[in-house]
């Protein structure tokens, strides 16, 4: 048996010898692991996880994308496919971190997702989702005036307003004008003005420039127009602005001034609105023009046995609004041409002056009317635009 003093000195050796060991292993024990993941490793890396955004969801609109990504590892691949199997394109981002569908989706669609990943301990994981996009009550179409096709060899003149009709009430006017862009070159300032709930026009502060190209742009699809409706379709389309071609028609002359990109080169003597029936005043643009055409009355609602009420045909017509003002050929009242105004509204020429207008001026070329004794053009009578100040304008619009 040792003695007690023996006994201690032995218990400090040991515990001296026991610090030695533990110092020069590197300290506590945790210190004993290696790096997770690492070869030899007892733990294993962070597993990969997949997350998509958005993830099991109805009523979202098939123009919000579908995102897939991938956190501690990389995806392989996804796969996204229509109740009818049909598959959506898309693509993984270069670092293989994401992935965005390319391909748009339809309105009242269900989608199935499947993606694929792989962490970095080389382990592979499955995610699903599903995704349902809204179903409008009606959808609405950007219908373009002039319609592009009826202007593509002629262009449109400096005054035409381009309008949306979307044949439907637009009850939410700012995210539908928010979709609608008209890029002029050269730039020129303009605004839109809602002439009602179906209806926007576009123009520009002053005349456009002769040669400008107009690119319209309606990006409406997946918009929310209010009321159940949305935007069918996104459009773009292209004008040309050609060359300059203004009318100025005075009441106390009696003539008609022709200019031709600023340099006056006719004038014709003309007969505008009689007393009873004038001619508005203010910048009228053409809206249409007929060879042949027969106006009558009843289109704005003078019919017969009305004593006002009239039926003719006439020729080298050309409508400078929508209540029954022409520019056209009138035979009986050539007497009266250059000295009073005898006409229903329109402006009476003769033959050789109303087959020179026809041949020279079209769509969006410009009639002003001074001193007939008629009211204003109303702003909303067809392409009644140029009746508003430039503020006034901007008033209209949503934003």
């Amino acid at each position: 048996m040792f003695p007690k003093k023996t006994l201690l000195s032995v218990a400090g050796v040991l515990a001296a010898t026991l610090l030695v060991s533990a110092c020069s292993s590197g300290g506590d024990t945790a210190g004993t692991a290696t790096t997770p993941g690492a070869p030899g490793s007892n733990q294993s890396a962070t597993p990969v996880t997949v997350s998509i955004d958005p993830a099991s969801a109805d009523g979202v609109s098939p123009t919000t994308p579908i995102v897939v990504k991938a956190a501690n590892g990389k995806l392989l691949d996804v796969a996204v496919t229509s109740a009818k199997g049909k598959a959506v394109a898309g693509k993984i981002a270069s670092d293989g971190l994401s992935w965005t569908n390319t391909d748009v989706l339809g309105y009242g669609g269900t989608y199935k997702i499947v993606a694929h990943a792989q962490g970095s301990d080389g382990k592979s994981v499955e995610k699903d989702g599903q995704v349902t996009t809204l179903s409008p009550t009606k959808q609405a179409n950007a219908n373009l005036i002039p319609a592009p096709s009826a202007v593509k060899s002629s262009g449109v003149g400096v005054g035409q307003p381009i309008v949306f009709s979307f044949g439907v009430a637009v009850k939410d006017k700012a995210a539908v004008e928010k979709a609608l862009d008209v890029e002029s070159s050269p730039k020129q300032e303009g605004s839109w003005y809602w002439m009602d709930d179906k209806n926007v026009h576009y123009r520009p502060k002053e005349y456009w420039k002769p040669g400008t190209t107009l690119t319209v742009t309606a990006k409406i699809y997946g918009v929310d127009f209010g009321n159940g409706v949305f935007g069918a379709e996104d459009r773009t389309e292209t004008y040309k602005v050609h060359d300059s071609w203004i009318a100025k028609a005075d009441g106390n002359t009696e003539q008609m001034q022709i200019f031709h990109n600023g340099d006056m080169v006719k004038s014709m003597p003309i007969s505008m609105g009689k007393d009873a029936t004038p001619t508005h005043l203010g910048a009228h643009v053409i809206s249409d023009k007929q060879a042949n055409y027969t106006m009558d009355s009843c289109t704005y609602g003078v019919c017969p046995p009305d004593p006002k009420a009239y039926r003719s045909n006439e020729k080298f017509s050309q409508r400078i609004s929508n209540d029954g003002e022409f520019v056209h050929e009138n035979p009986n009242s050539v007497g009266q041409q250059g000295s009073s105004n005898v006409s229903h509204g329109c402006i009476n020429l003769n033959a050789a002056n109303a087959e020179w207008f026809f041949q020279n001026f079209g769509l969006g070329d410009v009639v002003e009317v001074t001193n007939s004794g008629g009211p204003q053009l109303p702003v909303w009578d067809l392409y009644g635009d140029w009746s508003k100040s430039w503020p006034d304008w901007q008033k209209g619009a949503a934003l």
